[in-house]
């Protein structure tokens, strides 16, 4: 394992820089030119919270693997891109990451989210237990729909973000059902209707007016998950262009997928390249003694970022997107309706304002957040693991 390990790591310690070219990069919903802003691209991508193979951690399940490599490639793609979703939500998507200066409590909150240990919410801990619900043994590998689907369950637990995270099923996005899970956080009538509370009472570990301003909001922050498969074995070319529009989107949380043998975390693309953080390196396990003094530098790629052909993407992915407001949300959907007039681009997926009468579950709406869908995630995406093979050892 260490020999595999090693061999798959040390091939990769020269880096390409983005190449000379006109044609713009979009980071995650940010327009650059290579020729003037260089410097504020790769301090964007060095901004993406990074998570990579980690080795002796404790033991996951008090006896299980202490690393992931080899088997945990998509946990840390799903780890990446809803660490993404709690920095746009804590942090605004403007914020940077400098080496050296000192960030803000909220940073250090995030980060702790993930950290390797048994009670951070999103840890690989986390994860693989949870995972155990869907069907998956912890060692096993993930596919992008298993692991949307455990976030979805972990976050239910995150009261200090407070998000509401929909998978969409059938390639469909029904607006009716997302406004309803994310007015359904307004449980006052008002605030003369909500018992005071004192302002240094800490909320689940983190301060309570967080908690309490979502509770006074008629909107609740969405993470909206698409599960996608956009080709029998490679994609198809006729979704190229849908998927460019997606990182152009100021919503968008980027995609995780990859390519046979390999799953990655992409962040934009230029010209007909995806730009993608990579977790296949693995480091040792931080320890988190100290929330606020967290040694954080190996959470951040500082070289410039890995790309691939569009054209070696393996054609099941999710997508992901963030929309802190109702407004952001409508926005979204106006973005979406435009992009299926767009000439030589094919949807990914259908926007519908109702449930359609042809799906297969007519509770949909009803559905708690400790709810399972699994089953109908495995009717339409039974054979998702098959296509994402865990590396050769």
């Amino acid at each position: 394992l260490f020999l595999a390990t090693l061999t798959y790591d040390t091939l990769r310690f020269e880096y390409e820089d983005f190449p000379e070219t006109k044609e713009p990069v979009w980071i995650l919903g940010r327009k650059y030119s290579v020729f003037t802003e260089k410097e504020e691209i790769l301090l964007d991508v060095t901004s993406r919270l990074w998570f990579t193979y980690r080795k002796n951690f404790p033991a996951i399940g008090g006896t299980g693997p202490t690393s992931d490599t080899g088997w945990g490639c998509m946990l840390r793609c799903g780890q990446m891109i809803f660490a993404q979703a709690l920095v746009c939500r804590h942090l605004g998507r403007d914020w940077r990451w400098i080496k050296g200066k000192r960030q803000m409590d909220n940073y250090f909150s995030v980060l702790n989210a993930f950290i390797d240990k048994k009670d951070s919410y999103y840890s690989i801990h986390q994860i693989a237990q949870m995972g155990v619900g869907e069907g998956k043994s912890i060692g096993q590998w993930y596919g992008p729909n298993t692991v949307a689907q455990v976030l979805k369950k972990l976050a239910t637990f995150d009261t200090w973000s407070s998000l509401a995270v929909h998978i969409a099923m059938d390639n469909t996005v029904v607006m009716e059902e997302i406004r309803r899970l994310c007015q359904s956080n307004f449980l006052c009538a008002g605030a003369a209707a909500c018992p005071a509370v004192e302002s240094n009472v800490l909320y689940n570990g983190y301060p309570e007016e967080a908690g309490v301003r979502d509770r006074l909001s008629l909107w609740k922050p969405l993470v909206l998950l698409i599960p996608l498969r956009l080709g029998l074995t490679e994609i198809n070319e006729a979704y190229i262009e849908t998927l460019k529009h997606c990182f152009m989107m100021p919503q968008s949380l980027g995609v995780i997928g990859g390519k046979p043998n390999s799953a990655h975390y992409f962040i934009g693309y230029v010209g007909e390249e995806l730009i993608y953080l990579d977790p296949h390196t693995t480091q040792p396990a931080v320890e988190s003694n100290d929330s606020s003094c967290l040694p954080d530098e190996s959470f951040h790629c500082q070289h410039p970022p890995c790309r691939m052909s569009i054209a070696e993407l393996d054609p099941s992915i999710a997508v992901g997107f963030f929309c802190n407001t109702e407004e952001d949300f409508n926005d979204w959907c106006q973005q979406i309706k435009k992009l299926s007039l767009v000439r030589g681009a094919l949807p990914m997926f259908e926007l519908v304002e109702r449930q359609p009468s042809h799906f297969s579950n007519p509770n949909v709406l009803n559905l708690t957040p400790d709810s399972s869908d699994a089953d109908r995630l495995e009717r339409f995406f039974d054979s998702e693991d098959e296509d994402f093979e865990i590396l050769s050892l």
